[in-house]
């Protein structure tokens, strides 16, 4: 391994770092005590401090005097349970109170339940009245034509309900759920009827005002994921506050196709049908919690038309549930963009098309994720065995030419152009490609960033055990807690897959490196390696620990065929009389001396 080699080596070394800084979740902030009682629910998609003429009368009557009388009222819930979800709903702004995920755990072994339960539920009604009230209909009553529980399976599909709140006009709103089974998605309709003499400013907003529940264990981790989005003219927007005690906005105007929020593994979306959307409306809020962690929270709002007319209709879609790809990509209108897949231009397509179908398909025959990851490890190497067999090859061939590289270097001494220009014509002479052993890892690259995109966000790998300690493949594995942190690294629990990968790596250099001034290499390497990756999820260095194992077979089959294999200089490429216009035949060398 000559100095190029080592080079790459430092260069890929190098992109790993960066790539490690670019997606690591943001630094633990610093708790201000001061600031830590603020609440994100104060956001709201209708500024009130363009309104200041409102807050003298709001304390009074916010609502004036199309819906005071329905401030008060009698609260009931109603609960809607299907085979993977449970809902409830309450009269009391027609809201989703919870939502209870069947299939999936918190970390510490809870039902995930993503609905922000403690603020009443969440998917209210936000307008202008036309005597000056800024209503939210979140806290006013709604009545209900179906009070009962309802149970969906595959004999009872679907279930329809309506929430009517009547207006002192004699109108109405009247929003109408529709849930059906084995689907996370569910209808919301809204009728605005007889509205046109109480709704000002033709405009009312659907409003998620409190983002989703966290349910991870490193909250810190979790808000690196956690953003929000729009999506208009088949071009994502995202919005992130990843600074403590930050708030960002971002009001839109024109046609949107749909808004959505998300934490690392789940997501909500409000996609409306018809008619179209006037506009979104995105606030971010940041907060620090306890022990160092940090929440953010999304308020997500759909602008709508109102024209005034004696009914108005819109239809909207909702979801609520796991990042699954398969799911996101069935609603057909690039829903499945929100979830974190690495370079759209590079690493996205090579996670997207390739890596989820074929690790998905893996999946269907074997349980195991952790086997799963082991087959895969093999696919690929045996994808790139051509590659890595010439690369292997050329290295070796480095090896053997090694005492006369050393010639070379005491001869030019003094002369170091003289010393580099003869290595190449050494290089040259015996058909070796210096960066021959660099290149299948550069190739891999990709491969590598595509592989940490899918593990860290997969939901499929989420708390899936392989064996022994790795009981969740989507975080780093712990076998020992150190009493200190590793400086710059700030490591502290040590990965078992991650020092298993560095030791398989280590036999690696050692089988390659052969030059005694790059002994260092040996060690540098495989060190530096094990401590970026301990941080990274078990999966993937499970994958990388695979892949090394099988290139140390295969470098030992390679090293065994060609240790008694003399060196043979390559013969010198015979150029055509004539240049290139020596490959044609004789009538073009006619045509040219004419």
């Amino acid at each position: 391994m000559d100095r190029q080699t080592i080079a790459g080596f430092l260069l890929i070394f190098l992109l790993l770092m960066v790539w490690m800084w670019y997606n690591s979740p943001p630094p633990k902030p610093i708790v201000d005590e001061s600031t830590q009682t603020q609440s994100a629910d104060t956001a709201r998609p209708i500024e009130k401090e363009k309104q200041p003429e409102l807050r003298q009368e709001k304390a009074v009557d916010p609502y004036g005097k199309f819906f005071s009388s329905r401030v008060h009222g009698s609260e009931r819930l109603i609960r809607i349970e299907t085979d993977i979800y449970t809902a409830e709903l309450s009269t009391r702004g027609a809201t989703i109170r919870r939502w209870k995920l069947k299939k999936y755990k918190t970390w510490d072994g809870l039902p995930v339940q993503l609905v922000d339960y403690d603020k009443d539920g969440d998917l209210s009604l936000l307008f202008t009245t036309s005597d000056g009230r800024l209503v939210n209909t979140h806290d006013l009553y709604f009545d209900v034509d179906n009070s009962r529980d309802q149970v969906l399976n595959e004999n009872n599909f679907e279930f329809k309900i309506n929430f009517i709140l009547p207006s002192t006009n004699g109108g109405s709103i009247v929003k109408t759920f529709t849930f059906r089974n084995d689907d996370y998605g569910f209808d919301c309709d809204i009728s605005m009827v007889n509205l046109g003499s109480v709704i000002s400013n033709y405009e009312y907003q659907l409003v998620w005002e409190s983002g989703l529940r966290y349910t991870e264990h490193n909250s810190i981790d979790e808000s690196g994921f956690a953003a929000a989005y729009s999506y208009a003219g088949k071009e994502l927007t995202e919005m992130d506050a990843p600074s403590a005690n930050e708030t960002v906005q971002k009001d839109m105007t024109g046609i949107v196709d749909w808004v959505a929020s998300r934490t690392k593994y789940f997501a909500l979306a409000i996609i409306p049908q018809a008619p179209a959307s006037e506009g979104a409306y995105i606030e971010g809020n940041h907060k620090p919690m306890p022990d160092n962690g940090a929440y953010e929270s999304y308020t997500v709002a759909m602008k709508m038309p109102f024209k005034g007319a004696s009914s108005e209709n819109a239809s909207f879609k909702l979801f609520i549930g796991p990042l699954e790809h398969s799911r996101l990509k069935a609603y057909d209108n690039g829903l499945e963009s929100i979830m974190s897949l690495g370079w759209a231009w590079l690493i996205r397509p090579i996670a997207e098309y390739v890596f989820l179908p074929v690790m998905g398909g893996l999946h269907y025959f074997v349980p195991n994720w952790g086997i799963v990851i082991i087959i895969f490890s093999i696919l690929i190497k045996i994808a790139l065995h051509p590659l890595t067999k010439t690369s292997m090859k050329s290295m070796k061939k480095m090896q053997q030419l090694q005492p006369l590289m050393e010639e070379i270097r005491a001869k030019h001494k003094d002369d170091p152009q003289k010393m580099n220009k003869a290595i190449m014509n050494l290089y040259k002479e015996y058909g070796v490609n210096p960066a021959g052993g660099c290149l299948p890892i550069l190739l891999q690259m990709p491969i590598l960033y595509a592989l940490y995109a899918v593990f860290r966000a997969h939901i499929d790998l989420r708390q899936a055990a392989f064996v022994w300690w790795i009981t969740d493949l989507s975080v780093p594995d712990t076998i020992v807690s150190l009493p200190f942190h590793i400086p710059l690294f700030g490591m502290k629990d040590v990965s078992g897959i991650a020092l298993l990968m560095g030791i398989t790596m280590f036999v690696q250099q050692k089988m390659t490196v052969k030059d005694p001034r790059q002994k260092m290499m040996v060690w540098l390497m495989p060190v530096m390696l094990t401590l970026v990756f301990n941080s990274l999820p078990s999966g993937l260095n499970l994958y990388y620990a695979v892949f090394n194992i099988l290139s140390i077979a295969q470098q030992y089959l390679i090293n065994k065929q060609h240790d008694n294999e003399p060196l043979r200089k390559v013969e010198p490429k015979k150029r055509a009389p004539g240049g290139i216009f020596g490959k044609f035949p004789d009538e073009f060398r006619k045509l040219r001396k004419k």
